[in-house]
């Protein structure tokens, strides 16, 4: 099984580095600065065990590589770029790969369905951070992050069994599942903290605004008709298995929001987070006031590239008053 990581920024950058690290075959694909990092001098690997730099071949576009049958497409972009990516993917693979879904956000593989028909959907719970080009850092160890997984929609098969196999190989907990999105559902409410850590400074009213968003998530949710697990049971499933260890010289700062942000890269994943909520509001008559600000506020903080928490938390809560 060879595997094609596609977007190897915090995500993907750990899976394929930790996979090469396990002895598989991994191709990395890239843009930019990150590319030319990575061509000239390999990916350094940073975690609370050590750096180290791996030589894990990397590309720039999906036409450089011979893909077969055999082989998985991981896709570790945000959401807002995986149109693009599926559509430079999709002449240069045979209808029969594999493509998983390592992505927050409920809509990849549903966008992925639409070109090949062996989709599987991962729950990311991983702590990393892609700030620098040739650099990704993994905050926890011994295990580095959770993949759990499945196909999309529903059910598990033997090369679910297989990535999740690779997976464990390399420093992860895998498990394959056959009702993955329930998982993905409920990683959704978690995430909608990530616009209210971009766009407000932690501290008074923080913890009110993202009840308010976590509220509305689950309010849009269950008017939609969809099952997610419990929260007692996602805290079950993660227990204690995540240790974050301090890093000399390395501060975890926020998700994958805030990131985008701080690298300014104009382009945020929020309408697929806090935007799947608005939707599902507007679908199904359930108002979202605080989704729908944030989700403006993030925004204007991507065109206007403007630092994450850039805004009190109180002061955005006033215009929910």
């Amino acid at each position: 099984m060879r595997f094609v990581v596609y977007g190897a920024g915090a995500i993907g950058g750990v899976i394929g580095g930790r996979l090469f690290e396990a002895g598989h075959d991994v191709t990395l694909v890239a843009r930019g600065d990150h590319l030319a990092a990575l061509q000239a001098g390999g990916l350094e690997l940073v975690s609370p065990e050590g750096r180290t730099t791996l030589p894990v071949p990397a590309v720039g576009h999906p036409s450089e590589l011979t893909l077969d049958d055999g082989d998985v497409v991981i896709l570790a972009m945000k959401t807002q770029d995986t149109a693009a990516a599926l559509t430079a993917l999709t002449p240069h693979a045979p209808p029969g790969i594999a493509v998983a879904c390592a992505q927050n956000g409920v809509e990849n593989e549903r966008l992925a369905l639409r070109s090949f028909a062996h989709v599987y959907a991962v729950h990311v719970v991983c702590p990393a951070t892609h700030l620098e080009p040739g650099t990704v850092v993994v905050h926890s160890a011994p295990v580095g992050g959770m993949f759990d997984l499945g196909r999309y929609p529903t059910g598990v098969d033997a090369t679910a069994e297989s990535l999740a196999a690779a997976l464990r190989e390399a420093t992860f907990e895998s498990e394959a599942r056959p009702d993955i999105m329930r998982w993905k559902y409920r990683k959704l409410i978690m995430n909608l903290v990530n616009v209210a850590t971009a766009v407000c400074a932690e501290g008074a009213g923080f913890a009110d605004l993202v009840r308010l968003l976590r509220a509305e998530g689950e309010a849009a949710l269950a008017a939609a008709g969809i099952d997610l697990v419990t929260v007692a049971d996602d805290k079950a499933r993660r227990g204690d298995r995540l240790q974050l260890r301090p890093i000399e010289g390395v501060t975890h700062n926020g998700g994958s929001t805030w990131q985008s942000l701080a690298r300014g890269t104009g382009s945020i994943e929020t309408d697929y987070l806090t935007g799947e909520v608005v939707l599902l509001g507007r679908l199904h008559g359930v108002p979202t006031p605080a989704s729908v600000l944030l989700q403006r506020l993030a925004h204007r903080a991507a065109a206007e590239h403007l630092p994450p928490g850039h805004l009190p938390a109180e002061e955005v809560l006033a215009q929910l008053a």
